[in-house]
């Protein structure tokens, strides 16, 4: 007998993800989800209780992250951000490749000190206007671009506190900060290593050798005419970008200092963006408005309703369903286990975006009764396909999406069979690269 109720959740579930990513007429990727998420709520898939337990879960990981995103629209008020895209072209000397290592860097650290999202951000719009300074041709600035959006994304899996997914599933499995990148940071940079590697072969003929500059007492010719430049070398507060980076910096490691004593991550997170506005408040005299406007609050609510989604997902059978396909294998050895749930997180974040399919994932895996050790290397390669994987395709990731519409917004055409076909040879790699170390450092460390 066909079971109407199920069909429903998925169709309102399949509709508002494909919604989400349409994005039709612009609207805000928050709205079809809200819509989606209240439409089951309304039908009953979600219970009050149930609404209870997604709040106390998601609005911890959504302050985190909202707070390392208004520390960069601190850092960008005062112009670090352009200060590093002058200084950059600058450190590399007139080499292309030693550019683009530079940048592939940048890439890594900012997602590192802020988040995934931010970074492609912040680094995207630098990218860009590194490479119409050069007056770079297409086949030259790809490399670029194209590296710096995979290796900016893939950044987050090292760190839980760098994608708002990964906070929200290690809440779930009882994991800590600590914890996580004790297990977690030597597989994922093996696999961002790899995917560097092989982005470098696939790009070596198309990186230019010499840019065609001429720097003089650390001024590039011409650049006084151009967006990068920071307008007048005694306008660079450079007191002020240390202190600021420090304050960064410190509350990044105060996230794996205090978290073990049961100081909540979303504390620290606001403290360290209170304290940096507080000094660009008594350096430059500059307010809380912008940060008020251009901080996506959404966040909070777009993490809830999707939140809100996945469980409908899960009362209607989805997990069910995932438990009696792949519990077997899973609880098998580490090793069936880090590999199946790596893969199946690929595959469904490929499908509908990576932030459900890592919640789905985390949600499976709790409720089939695995041995803790188990279950915890089972989300961890849960985490690398929702990171690693899921940059095969551009839905894989609302970071990717970002990335795509700034590149729209500056006119830079970038369709999604060549960003295919460039991932197709680089994502697999990295992907089994990160999966197989994970197996292995499991083994060393336990």
């Amino acid at each position: 007998m066909v079971d109407f109720s199920t069909i429903w959740m998925y169709l309102i579930f399949s509709l508002s993800i494909a919604v989400m990513l349409w994005r039709p007429k612009g609207i805000n990727e928050t709205i079809p989800i809200v819509i989606g998420a209240t439409m089951i709520v309304l039908l009953g898939y979600v219970s009050i209780e149930d609404l209870k337990n997604i709040l106390s879960i998601v609005s911890g990981p959504s302050l985190t992250i909202l707070s390392t995103i208004m520390m960069s629209i601190v850092l960008e008020s005062i112009g670090f951000f352009k200060w590093i895209a002058h200084n950059i072209i600058i450190k590399s000397k007139n080499s292309g490749i030693r550019l683009y290592l530079y940048t592939n860097l940048l890439c890594f650290l900012m997602t590192m000190l802020f988040n995934n999202d931010g970074s492609i951000l912040i680094t995207t719009p630098i990218i860009i206007h590194i490479i119409r300074f050069l007056s770079l041709k297409p086949h030259q600035y790809l490399p670029y671009l194209i590296s710096g959006a995979l290796v900016a994304t893939a950044s987050s899996a090292p760190i839980a506190v760098s994608n708002i997914s990964n906070l929200i599933a290690l809440k779930i499995v009882g994991l800590d900060l600590n914890s996580y990148v004790k297990i977690m940071f030597v597989p994922s940079m093996c696999g961002i290593v790899a995917m560097n590697l092989i982005l470098y072969w696939l790009f070596r003929n198309h990186i230019p050798k010499q840019l065609g500059l001429t720097v003089f007492n650390g001024r590039i010719s011409n650049i006084f005419t151009h967006p990068l430049n920071p307008s007048a070398e005694a306008e660079v507060d450079k007191n002020l970008f240390k202190i600021c980076i420090a304050v960064v910096v410190v509350t990044r490691g105060a996230f794996f200092v205090l978290s073990p004593f049961g100081i909540p991550m979303e504390f620290i997170g606001l403290f360290g963006a209170l304290i940096l506005m507080m000094i660009r408040w008594l350096k430059r005299r500059i307010g809380f408005q912008d940060i008020l406007k251009s901080t996506p609050w959404h966040i909070l609510i777009f993490a809830f309703s999707m939140y809100v989604l996945v469980y409908g997902l899960k009362n209607a059978g989805l997990n069910t369903l995932i438990i009696s396909t792949f519990k077997e294998n899973i609880e098998f050895d580490t090793f069936h286990a880090t590999m199946t749930m790596g893969l199946l997180t690929t595959v469904f974040s490929n499908i509908f975006n990576n932030l459900p399919a890592v919640m789905i994932g985390t949600l499976a895996i709790t409720e089939m009764e695995l041995d803790t050790a188990v279950m915890q290397v089972a989300y961890l390669a849960n985490i690398i396909g929702s990171d690693i994987g899921s940059l095969l395709t551009p839905i894989g990731t609302l970071a990717t999406l970002i990335w795509m519409f700034i590149l729209k917004k500056y006119q830079i055409k970038v369709t999604w069979g060549k960003y295919i076909s460039i991932t197709i040879l680089v994502v697999p790699a990295a992907l089994m690269v990160s999966l197989f170390s994970l197996y292995l450092w499991i083994l060393l460390i336990l």
